[in-house]
């Protein structure tokens, strides 16, 4: 039988040939199971296989995990062992699933963060006119905010996904699922300045350029997001998903359902849109503390 070290390279390479996973979850499986091999080899060595990983083992190895790791992260890690195992089971490789018996760690309830309105604002409009790059970077900044876009579905538009004109763009979501999201007004004018200053209003080409021509990357967004953050010194360093939180918690606040907030953000399920509702729930008991007779405490004169 193959080493497991060997075992996680055919499943990562099945992955990528049969699945068609992208390469920012197929980095996550890799990652997620080569350290698994580096615990099992330091505790069994080098020629250990899939076969000798036990319930047991892997309990040690989560409570390693544990010690530097939050709950979410050692879910994740978990559901990729899961998936590794249920793997070598169809393939006749394993008789039994020794992750089966683990149960995955409860996620901390934590809020998302957002930005409130007047932070989001300052932050859209920090790239200077006199910079070079400032068309594209504000165009990248509102679009994520107007539209709610997972950072890979604003690097895989292509010009020909934005519909000025009607105010909408054409999105490949999580699992090759397509969804049409409105985009606002500033964001429709800030990505018709930048594609001016491109010469390039129609085309089939990428919508947003690196600084070489090429299609610009996840990790060059980060950079963006990173710099103009920095720059206006508001707030503690934050990643670009931080403008979907907003864009979802500022609908919520002005009053979309839920179910169609769960469509522009691109949700499977409504249990992952529900995190949102924290802010309706605030939003309700600061209107009724404010409106209902009854919400106050009576006083000693009353």
């Amino acid at each position: 039988m193959e080493r497991l070290a060997e075992q996680i390279r055919a499943f990562c390479n099945y992955l990528e040939t049969e699945r068609n996973l992208s390469s920012h979850t197929l980095a996550a499986y890799r990652n997620d199971l080569e350290q698994l091999s580096r615990f099992v080899t330091r505790e069994m060595g080098e020629e250990a296989t899939a076969a000798e990983v036990d319930h047991l083992l892997l309990r040690r190895f989560l409570a390693m995990l544990g010690k530097n790791a939050q709950k979410s992260t050692i879910g994740r890690k978990l559901a990729a062992i899961r998936t590794f195992f249920k793997y070598l089971l169809r393939h006749g490789i394993l008789t039994k699933n020794p992750a089966e018996l683990i149960a995955t760690p409860k996620k901390e309830n934590r809020l998302p963060f957002h930005l409130n309105i007047d932070q989001v604002t300052t932050l859209v409009e920090a790239p200077s006119d006199s910079e070079k790059h400032a068309l594209r970077d504000r165009a990248i900044l509102e679009l994520l905010y107007s539209s709610g876009l997972r950072v890979s579905e604003l690097t895989g538009l292509n010009i020909g996904d934005l519909d000025l004109a009607g105010g909408m763009v054409r999105v490949m979501g999580k699992g090759g699922k397509e969804r049409i999201v409105p985009v606002g007004s500033r964001s429709i004018e800030a990505t018709h300045d930048y594609l001016v200053e491109r010469g390039e209003l129609a085309g089939s080409g990428p919508l947003f350029l690196n600084t070489r021509g090429g299609r610009i990357n996840r990790r060059s967004v980060t950079r963006i997001v990173d710099a103009y953050v920095l720059r206006i010194a508001a707030f503690k360093r934050i990643s670009p998903h931080i403008l979907r939180h907003t864009f979802a918690t500022h609908m919520l606040e002005g009053g979309a359902d839920l179910r169609a907030i769960q469509e522009l953000l691109g949700h499977a399920s409504l249990s992952t849109t529900q995190k949102y509702t924290h802010v309706g729930i605030d939003r309700l008991m600061e209107v009724y503390d404010k409106a209902h007779p009854k919400a106050h405490k009576k006083t000693g004169s009353e």
